[in-house]
């Protein structure tokens, strides 16, 4: 019996490990590339400490807004981020997977695990989260993570290019 694996996408970004790190954990970098094509997020709250939260709304002109909200478990930096993630509503209550239109089978709390290593004067950035690979394939999840990387690729390379 094959064992179902959850979501691990690895990306090699064009910029040194702090820059990539400062780009997860700065709000106004996080705002120019984490969310999906054609969708917005705003922050109502965040603060990436060890045991800080956040509480963010992606606009989707399509689905309207998600909101989702989190803990961050562990923030090493530059080396490792560690958050929770739950779908909620705009006060910052839980809301079902189910309810927000999600899957059966969608977990109620993913866990996110990013590393940051050095490659020479790039970073490897490795994304694992509690949530099978092949219903974040069927979501749209993985799809999005990857572009989001290649967003954040390209505005690392330009802000890198006007220093």
């Amino acid at each position: 019996m094959e064992t179902q694996k959850e979501l691990l996408i690895t990306h090699l970004f064009d910029a040194p490990r702090e820059r990539v790190f400062e780009a997860w954990t700065d709000p106004e970098l996080l705002k120019h590339w984490y969310a999906p094509d054609g969708c917005t997020i705003e922050f109502k709250s965040i603060d990436v400490r060890q045991g800080g939260s956040f509480h963010s709304c992606i606009y989707d002109p399509v689905h309207g807004e998600c909101w989702i909200k989190g803990v961050y478990s562990e923030v090493s930096a530059p080396e490792k981020l560690v958050f929770s993630m739950v779908l909620s509503d705009k006060d910052g209550n839980s809301v079902r997977s189910v309810e927000a239109g999600k899957a059966d089978d969608w977990p109620e709390e993913l866990l996110t695990t990013v590393i940051f290593e050095p490659v020479g004067e790039r970073t490897k950035v490795s994304i694992h989260q509690t949530v099978l690979e092949e219903e974040a394939k069927k979501t749209g999840a993985y799809q999005s993570w990857i572009k989001m990387f290649d967003r954040l690729n390209s505005i690392l390379i330009n802000s890198i290019d006007k220093s």
